[in-house]
C-alpha cells in the first residue's frame, strides 16, 4: 500500500524530529529530509504537503540554509516553522526582521480567521523560540495571529495553501497545537489519515513474507525495545528459519535474563540461542574503571561471543538489526549535524556471514516501535521496556565492576522501577534507574559501623532524550524507595537522588 506522505525539510532545529512524530500521530507517514532535497526527489516522493522546520540561522546570514523558489509553484501546500515561517516570507517577497532581545518561552497569542486555526480558541497560548521574526508579509499573504512581540505571529495565503507560523506548534506549552498540526494536515493537504500501527505490521508480515520465503534469518537479540519487536515482526513471516542469538553478558537488570527467555523461547516459540557469558564478561572487566575502556571491552567481547554462536548455525541470507528512524537520522540522513553513527549490533556485520540486513524498523520512531510491540501481541515488560545502554549496568557502576556491586545494584534498581510502578509514574518518567557511585561513606546499622558506596537514583523526564529535566517524584515516594533500598539491599546505607537536567548533565552517569 502506497500512504500518502508528508515532507518535513530539516533546516536543522531543535525540535524537527518531535514535528515529524506529531504528524505520524495523526495518521499521517511523513519522511524528515534534508533542506537540500532537490525539487525532483521532492516531486518522486509525490507529497500531500511540506512542512518548514526551525532552525538556528538567520535568513540572511551568508550561506544559511534555503530552498529552491520553484518549491513554492509545485502545487503543493506548504507550512513554515520558526525558520520555517522567516524562510516562506523571504523567498516571496516578505521582510524579516532582527529584534533585540530573543523571545523563548510561552507568549500569549490572538488568531484570526484561517483554516489553519479552525476550531482553536482566538485568544490562546503558544511557544516561541527566536530571534528574527516576520516584519512585513509577502503580497497577497494575511496575517493570521499576533503577539504583543510579533505582530505575524502567523500569515498565510489560503488559495496557494501556503502558511507560516512563528512559535512552534509541535511542542505541548502550544495550546491546542496539536490541532493546528491537524488542521494543516486534513483541511488544507486532505490527509486521509492511512497511517497505523495495525496497518504497518500487516503490510510488513506481507512484505517479509515473500523476501524471507526459506530463506535462513539471523538476529541478535539484546533484550531491548528495538531488537525485541523486530524479531518478532520477523518471526511472524519467517517462522521457524529466524534464529535469535541472545548474548547475556551479566549486566543485564534484575529478571531481564529470563524473561527474555520466556517470553521470546517458551511463549512465542523462537529459535533462541542463549549464549551464557556472564563469567567472561566480568572477568574480562576485572580491574577496569574507566567507563570507555569498560564499553570497548563489553563491544568487542559481544562480537566474539555473536560470532562463535554465528558460526555454529553457519551461513545465513539475512541478518535482522532493530535500527529505528532517529538512528537513521542521527546518523546523518536529516540536515541536521550526524551525532554519532549507529550500528545496532555494533560490528556484527563484518563477522557474520550473510547476503543482506533486514532493518523493517528503520523508519519508525520509538514511540512507534512500542505501538508495533503492542500489535504483536508483547507484554507491556517488553514494550515499555526503559531505554538501556548497550553496555548495561557496567556503566552505571562507577569504577571497577564486580558481581558483589553487580547484585547490590540490581536489587537497588529493581526496588526503584517496582516502587514507581506502584506510584503510577512509569508512563510519565522517561528513563529510571539507580547508580552505584565510587564515593564511600560511613553509615550506622543495627549499632555498627558500615562503610558503603553511596547510591544515586536517577529519574528524568524527556521526549527523545535529547534534553532531559530530572523527575519531580513526590517526597513520600522517594522515602518509600529510600527505606526500601537501606532495609532489603546489601551494601547499602546512603541514597542520594540526582536533580541534575540534560544539559548540562548526561542521562547517564557515565
Amino acid at each position: 500500500m502506497q500512504h500518502q506522505r508528508v515532507l518535513v525539510l530539516d533546516f536543522g532545529g531543535q525540535y524537527n524530529q518531535l514535528i515529524a512524530r506529531r504528524v505520524r500521530e495523526q495518521g499521517v507517514y511523513c519522511d524528515l529530509v534534508p533542506f537540500t532535497t532537490s525539487i525532483e526527489k521532492i516531486r518522486e516522493y509525490a507529497p500531500i504537503g511540506i512542512i518548514f522546520t526551525g532552525g538556528p540561522n538567520s535568513v540572511y546570514e551568508a550561506g544559511a540554509p534555503d530552498v529552491d523558489a520553484e518549491i513554492f509553484e509545485l502545487g503543493i501546500p506548504v507550512l513554515g516553522i520558526c525558520y520555517g515561517c522567516q524562510l516562506v516570507a523571504h523567498k516571496l517577497g516578505g521582510k524579516v526582521a532582527h529584534a533585540e532581545t530573543r523571545e523563548y518561552g510561552k507568549s500569549e497569542i490572538e488568531y484570526a480567521e484561517s483554516l489553519l486555526f479552525k476550531g482553536i480558541d482566538k485568544n490562546n497560548i503558544c511557544w516561541m523560540s527566536h530571534t528574527d521574526y516576520v516584519g512585513e508579509v509577502p503580497s497577497g499573504f494575511h496575517i493570521t495571529a499576533t503577539t504583543k512581540t510579533c505582530p505575524a505571529a502567523g500569515f498565510g495565503d489560503a488559495e496557494k495553501k501556503i502558511y507560516g507560523i512563528q512559535f512552534h506548534p509541535e511542542v505541548h506549552h502550544t495550546v491546542q497545537g496539536d490541532k493546528i498540526l491537524r488542521n494543516f494536515l486534513y483541511e488544507i493537504c486532505g490527509a486521509k489519515g492511512d497511517w497505523t500501527m495495525s496497518n504497518f505490521v500487516a503490510e510488513q508480515v506481507e512484505i517479509l513474507k515473500k523476501k524471507l520465503a526459506g530463506k535462513k534469518v539471523l538476529c541478535a537479540m539484546s533484550g531491548g525495545v528495538d531488537s525485541a519487536v523486530a524479531a518478532t515482526l520477523v518471526h511472524r513471516a519467517a517462522g521457524d528459519n529466524l534464529t535469535c542469538v541472545f548474548v547475556d553478558h551479566g549486566l543485564l537488570r534484575k529478571g531481564e535474563s529470563e524473561e527474555v527467555v520466556s517470553v521470546f523461547r517458551d511463549k512465542l516459540g523462537m529459535n533462541l540461542i542463549r549464549a551464557d557469558a556472564s563469567e567472561r564478561f566480568l572477568k574480562k572487566l576485572k580491574g577496569i574503571a574507566d567507563p570507555e575502556t569498560k564499553r570497548k571491552i563489553i563491544g568487542e567481547e559481544f562480537i566474539k561471543v555473536f560470532e562463535a554462536e554465528a558460526k555454529k548455525i553457519g551461513a545465513v541470507d539475512y541478518l535482522v538489526q532493530g535500527t529505528i528512524y532517529p538512528d537513521v537520522i542521527e546518523s546523518g540522513k536529516g540536515a541536521s549535524a550526524v551525532i554519532k553513527s549507529h550500528h545496532n549490533v555494533g560490528g556484527l556485520p563484518s563477522v557474520v556471514d550473510f547476503k543482506e540486513i533486514i532493518e523493517p524498523l528503520r523508519d519508525l520512531f520509538k514511540d512507534e516501535v512500542r505501538k508495533v510491540g503492542t500489535e504483536l501481541g508483547l507484554p507491556d515488560s517488553v514494550v515499555e521496556r526503559q531505554p538501556f545502554p548497550g553496555p548495561g549496568l557496567a556503566i552505571r557502576i562507577m569504577g571497577e565492576v564486580t558481581e558483589e556491586k553487580l547484585q547490590t545494584l540490581r536489587d537497588a534498581d529493581y526496588i526503584l522501577r517496582e516502587e514507581i510502578a506502584k506510584a503510577g509514574l512509569n508512563r510519565e518518567i522517561w528513563q529510571y534507574f539507580a547508580v552505584i557511585t565510587s564515593t564511600y561513606t560511613v553509615g550506622v546499622m543495627g549499632d555498627a559501623r558500615t562503610y558503603e558506596p553511596v547510591i544515586a537514583l536517577r529519574a528524568v523526564t524527556s521526549v527523545d532524550a535529547m534534553t532531559a529535566d530530572w523527575a519531580r517524584i513526590p517526597y513520600d515516594v522517594l522515602e518509600r524507595i529510600s527505606n526500601r533500598i537501606v532495609n532489603e539491599v546489601e551494601h547499602a546505607n546512603r541514597i542520594v537522588y540526582d536533580i541534575t537536567s540534560k544539559p548540562p548533565a548526561t542521562i547517564e552517569w557515565e
